[in-house]
Order: C-alpha cells, then sequence, then structure tokens
C-alpha cells in the first residue's frame, strides 16, 4: 500500500499534548491486553451463562459495523492527504477511533458468544481474527509517528496492509455465522457448484427418510446454531451422528421415544419460552416438520429406512415451478440508486435479471407504508419477494400486491394486517410462502387463505386466526397452513 506523507505532520507536541499521549496510549495498551485475556479467562465451553453478559454482548451485532467504516476510511484519507496535506491530521484522529471500537467490538464479542455458549470453528476463528485485528490496528497507531517522520518508511503502510487483510478475514467469518457458509453461493450457477463441489456430502442413503425429509429440516432451520461453525450446547444437527450424539444435556434424539426427545420438546414449546426452538426470532418449524421428526423418532431415528410403516404423513405438496421475471436490464440505474441510499431497496436475487429483485426495507421502519410500497409499482414484474415486516402498511397494501405477479414470498409480520381483501392476492400463482405472525389478522380473514392455491407456507403464530389444537394433539407453534 502505496502511502504519501509530508514532514510538515511531524510538529513537536507542548508538554501537555504528550501527557495527553501518553495517557492515551495507557488506555489502548490496556485496552488491548483485556481483548488478548478475555478470551483466555472466559474460555468457550459451551454452555450459556449470565443474562447480563449476555445482554451486553448482543451490542456487538451493532458495534461490530462501525470499525469496518472507520478502516476502510483511514487509508482513503491517507492516500488523499498527498493532494490535501491537511487530511493527514484526520487521518491519525480515524484510526484512534477505529483502535477504541476494535477494541469494543471484540469485548462486545467475546461476551456474546461466551454468554450464548457458542462454540465451533468459525466462532473460534472470528474471536480471534477480533483479537488480532485489534492488535493489527494498535501496531498501525505505534508506527505511523516512524512513518511520518521518515524514520520506518514502510513499517505503516505494511501494518495497515495487516489490518485490513485481517479486517476482512474477520468480517467474512462473522457472515459466515449470521448468514451460513453458503450465503455467497446459495445462488451460483449449476456448473460453477458443481466445480466448485458445493453441497452436502452426508452418508445416509439418497432416498431414506432421513436423507429426504429430516435432514432438510435440521439443514434449512437448525444448522446455523449447531453446525460445524457454530455448536451452541455442544450440539451439532448437521449430519446424523451429530445430531444422535446430543450435546451438552446428552441426548436430543431418544429413538422410539418422541416425547422424552429434548428436541422434539423444545420445537414444540410455546415461542415465548427462552427454550423454544428455533431461537433468536427464526421462524419456527411447520406442524408438518414436526409431525415428520416425530414420526421418524417414534420409528426408530433411522438414518436409513425409506419409510415409515404404519404412519400416516401429509403428502409433500409439489410448489409450482418457478417462472422467469423479465428482464429489468433497463431500470438497472434506478435499482442501483435505491441500493446506495436509505430507504426501500430493490435487491437483486443473482447476477440472472430473470432470477427477479427483492423488495427489502430492513432500513425503514414504519416509514415505510402504503403510499411507499405502490411507488414500487413499475418494478412489480421483476420482484419475486417482498419483505414488508414490521413496517407500516395496511390491508390496502393489498391492492398494490395484487400486481406483483411474480411474487413467491411475502413478509407482513409485526404490521397492523387483518387480512381485508387478503383474497386479492389469489392471482398470484407463484405465491408459496406467507407470514402474518404478529399481526390482526382476523379468523374471517384467514379463511380467504383457500383461495390462494400454491400458498404451502403460511405463518400465523400470535394472531387471532392462529389455529387451536385439538384436545389430546400438539400444538403448532407456527398455525402454518
Amino acid at each position: 500500500m502505496t502511502l504519501g506523507r509530508t514532514a510538515s505532520s511531524n510538529a513537536v507536541k507542548p508538554a501537555t499534548g504528550k501527557r495527553g499521549v501518553r495517557r492515551a496510549w495507557i488506555a489502548a495498551v490496556t485496552a488491548s491486553v483485556v481483548v488478548v485475556l478475555l478470551p483466555v479467562l472466559l474460555r468457550l465451553d459451551g454452555r450459556p451463562h449470565s443474562e447480563l453478559e449476555h445482554f451486553f454482548g448482543r451490542f456487538h451485532v451493532l458495534a461490530v459495523h462501525i470499525p469496518i467504516g472507520l478502516l476502510v476510511l483511514v487509508p482513503v484519507l491517507e492516500i488523499t492527504a498527498r493532494y490535501r496535506p491537511v487530511l493527514r491530521e484526520a487521518a491519525g484522529f480515524v484510526l484512534a477511533l477505529a483502535f477504541a471500537a476494535c477494541a469494543g467490538s471484540a469485548i462486545l464479542g467475546i461476551l456474546l458468544a461466551h454468554s450464548a455458549g457458542e462454540t465451533g470453528v468459525t466462532v473460534t476463528r472470528h474471536l480471534w481474527g477480533g483479537v488480532v485485528l485489534t492488535l493489527s490496528v494498535l501496531a498501525c497507531l505505534a508506527v505511523r509517528p516512524l512513518w511520518l517522520s521518515f524514520t520506518a518508511p514502510r513499517a505503516y503502510p505494511l501494518a495497515l496492509t495487516i489490518a485490513m487483510v485481517a479486517l476482512v478475514w474477520t468480517t467474512h467469518l462473522g457472515g459466515s455465522l449470521t448468514h451460513g457458509d453458503h450465503y455467497l453461493t446459495e445462488f451460483m450457477p449449476a456448473p460453477m457448484k458443481k466445480l466448485a463441489a458445493f453441497g452436502s456430502s452426508g452418508s445416509a442413503p439418497a432416498a431414506s427418510f432421513y436423507a429426504m425429509h429430516i435432514d432438510p429440516i435440521f439443514q434449512s432451520n437448525c444448522v446455523l446454531c449447531h453446525g460445524a461453525n457454530k455448536r451452541e450446547a455442544e450440539l451439532r444437527l448437521d449430519s446424523y451422528t451429530g445430531a444422535m450424539s446430543g450435546g451438552k444435556d446428552g441426548a436430543v434424539i431418544l429413538a422410539g421415544k418422541p416425547q422424552q426427545s429434548l428436541l422434539l420438546q423444545r420445537v414444540t414449546l410455546p415461542a415465548s419460552d427462552k427454550h423454544f426452538m428455533p431461537a433468536n426470532g427464526r421462524p419456527p418449524l411447520t406442524s408438518r416438520e414436526i409431525d415428520w421428526i416425530r414420526a421418524w423418532i417414534q420409528q426408530g431415528a433411522s438414518q436409513s429406512a425409506t419409510s415409515l410403516a404404519g404412519v400416516n404423513l401429509p403428502e409433500e405438496a409439489k410448489e409450482p415451478p418457478l417462472q422467469p421475471v423479465g428482464d429489468y436490464s433497463a431500470l438497472v440505474a434506478e435499482i442501483r440508486a435505491m441500493q446506495a441510499g436509505q430507504g426501500a431497496k430493490l435487491l437483486s436475487v443473482s447476477n440472472q435479471p430473470s432470477d427477479g429483485l427483492i423488495l427489502s426495507t430492513s432500513d425503514t421502519g414504519r416509514n415505510f407504508g402504503d403510499a411507499q410500497l405502490a411507488q414500487f409499482e413499475k418494478f412489480a414484474p421483476y420482484i419475486v419477494e417482498a419483505e414488508l415486516g414490521r413496517t407500516a402498511v395496511t390491508d390496502a397494501c393489498f391492492d398494490t400486491l395484487a400486481k406483483f405477479t411474480h411474487l413467491r414470498a411475502l413478509h407482513l409480520e409485526g404490521t397492523t394486517i387483518t387480512g381485508a381483501g387478503l383474497a386479492k392476492l389469489a392471482p398470484l400463482t407463484q405465491l408459496t410462502y406467507l407470514n402474518l405472525s404478529g399481526t390482526q389478522l382476523t379468523s374471517a380473514a384467514a379463511a380467504q387463505l383457500s383461495s390462494i392455491g400454491n400458498l404451502h407456507h403460511v405463518y400465523l403464530f400470535n394472531t387471532p386466526a392462529q389455529p387451536t389444537p385439538a384436545a389430546g394433539s400438539s400444538p403448532s407453534p407456527d398455525g402454518s397452513k
């Protein structure tokens, strides 16, 4: 990394300034020692710890973005300062802020992993990546004065390069923990996937009931927290062996004993229970998925059995084949402008325009309502997923959504929807997923769902229309169709 500097930045500081610098260095070194010692003192043993520790640790998810932005800005300022020397001092200030943000984020991350009982290769690497990043930024602060004084012209560019590499590596690991290993490769073209040998390599027979029905449930709902990268409670569900081995609480699957199997107990708890799984606000398992797990355990939890004798299971619904959307290339400029802004965004599903767009409102919250949704009508034929959860949309939104002819998934959870006008979605033949959890959906409105012919995944948890289980049956945690 080639950086310019000027001798004028090497001005002598008064005595009071030197005392301030000395104190700052003492604080920086102390923070670095804490960052290094915490992983040793708070070993990741796979067991949850203090709730207060977990409360503070969760702020890591917010704090982690601060050092990323600051560190990326440092080399930009250093290079620009070759032409605008006044920016040299700003670069040093931003670097100091970046160190403080790195140290604080690393400490919060260690608290989060320890308190949540997280373990796994990726968790450990991400944790120590944060430690290395913090120390590398401290090294940048230490050698920068030598670079400014021309004493060690290569030390600072080298240290900054190492810090940027550590930043990329650590954020990549953090992304894997949040979104899973294959987040970036999920929509990779088939020939590239084959070349890179992506996909599962489990030893279960391809036609077994476990391989066809149980493992996909675990992969979709459980492996993010109970896989090779992250093993909460020392439990892995990414393989048959791991599932049957159990975790820190012992076996979670007892063959032939579904009611005594901890795994089944956890997925059928009320969603408000702190032990309910899947955790962290993820969608609960559908009643069909729970029925399959219960039947599989009852019949011996076999890895190789191809069917379950004497057990009646609902036939797997065949979802309609995906229809390619039109080419939105002419609208790319507008779409990119949205992606760069702070409001609702249109995100490409893949690099193939025919795969469609996702309407994301994660940055808008209650500032996004029916009027804002109507502004997306020109993009309606290209939108395949609409994430409108926790926005201010009302039942009037169905007039606009009815024009999203290729819509496949619709999130309306946490809105004031009552379901009036829900039948207007009936012409959307591609719509297979609808989340209405936490809305005011009435039972009368829920009856209109049957008019949406290809709808297979419906979530009605915590709504007036949530189905009431029959006497003696296990409650459905999601009220799914």
